[in-house]
């Protein structure tokens, strides 16, 4: 080869070099700004280019942006489950403040089963929530689906062997040993062995049962909180009478599968009230709250474990006082402090979501029959994940 055509090559190897360094650093500013923006945006961007649609849609910029959004008030929502003509509806709030516009709430397409009689949300974790729904009046024919509410995807589950019509809580979380999600599900009948889904596989398994013989408590929660990787909830062991009754956090590891205990604060287990004990999570921390009645005086009591298994860690977080608090339960604390939290209501028709200023929004009607979870928006396919 003469000298000529080796310059020659080596000035086409180096431009091509800088094309592709100067390529490589575009698509890297452009995934930093994409990041940032919400699902519904990055939804319409993809119709862009070629490039766009291809960056939105790979596994890694959607976990990327997970991480991102996990971190972004403006990417924490609201799902509200609302009866609205003998049909159940889904709405999304914003959650960046505690005082925000009637207009902002949003009506979530719901297609995914065309007349939905009943549905209750069963569970949420990485944007993707867990419903079972009742397709038909008389609920003979009970469906779980794993949906996401930000993109509107959804899968149909295989139902639970163990009968429906027990008392049950579903918790969703990521084990980070699979790579994979996975369902559990509790009872609060003793002798019901616990189920457990790995979405990976296509059928529910029985779990060891506790091995102290606890039993679960679950009448104060809606699903089963994560945090460090577990689930929790509320166990009772000695005697089940409720003068003598012994508390404690019960959680289950999402990857090994084995049972651990937390003990609870010692002003809970002292109370003389009548309480109701249930396990949530704020700010990524466990927390624990009661519902307390002494003397016709209703009270909303919050601890947050702020080291994860140590007793001495727990340290209370707020009371709240009022006529109207009933099996409360928190669900988002704003940046400003404020607590978000539903609670059943005697003088309304059904349910209601309130702060401690008072209730928060009316939508479409005012309490009827709504529950809701608090969730992350999500670029993950639940499709994707079996």
């Amino acid at each position: 080869m003469e000298k000529k055509q080796v310059k020659s090559l080596i000035r086409r190897r180096r431009n091509q070099i800088k094309f592709v360094k100067r390529t490589h650093f575009q698509e890297e500013i452009l995934a930093d700004i994409l990041n940032r923006l919400p699902v519904r945006s990055l939804l319409r961007f993809k119709c862009v280019s070629k490039l766009w649609e291809t960056l939105i849609s790979e596994p890694y910029f959607k976990m990327t942006h997970l991480n991102h959004a996990k971190n972004e008030q403006n990417s924490q929502k609201l799902l509200i489950r609302c009866l609205e003509n003998d049909l159940y509806s889904m709405y999304c709030v914003p959650l960046s403040s505690s005082v925000q516009p009637v207009e902002n709430v949003r009506k979530l397409d719901f297609s995914v089963i065309s007349r939905p009689y009943n549905c209750a949300i069963r569970g949420c974790c990485d944007g993707l929530v867990v419903i079972h729904v009742n397709d038909n009046i008389d609920g003979r024919r009970t469906i779980h689906l794993l949906w996401n509410p930000s993109t509107g995807e959804s899968i149909l589950l295989p139902n639970p062997e163990l009968p429906k019509r027990e008392e049950s809580r579903l918790g969703l979380g990521y084990d980070s040993t699979s790579g994979g999600y996975k369902i559990l599900k509790i009872h609060t009948n003793i002798d019901r062995p616990g189920e457990i889904l790995a979405l990976k596989s296509s059928s529910w398994r029985n779990i060891d049962k506790h091995p102290r013989g606890i039993c679960n408590e679950i009448e104060a929660m809606q699903s089963l909180p994560i945090v460090n990787e577990a689930f929790h909830w509320i166990g009772i062991f000695g005697s089940h009478s409720v003068v003598s009754r012994n508390y404690l956090v019960v959680s289950f590891s999402i990857s090994s599968e084995v049972y651990g205990e937390i003990p609870l604060p010692e002003q809970i287990l002292c109370s003389k009230a009548k309480i109701i004990i249930g396990v949530s999570v704020l700010e990524g921390m466990l927390c624990v709250y009661s519902n307390s009645y002494l003397q016709r005086k209703a009270a909303l009591k919050l601890w947050v474990l702020k080291d994860y298994g140590v007793k001495e860690s727990w340290t209370t977080l707020l009371t709240i006082e009022g006529p109207w608090i009933d099996k409360a339960m928190p669900k988002y604390r704003f940046a400003d402090g404020e607590l978000l939290f539903w609670c059943l209501s005697h003088k309304c028709t059904g349910h209601a979501f309130r702060t401690s200023r008072g209730p928060f929004r009316l939508w479409p009607r005012c309490d009827i029959l709504q529950t809701g979870i608090t969730f992350t928006e999500s670029l993950i396919s639940p499709k994707s994940l079996i």
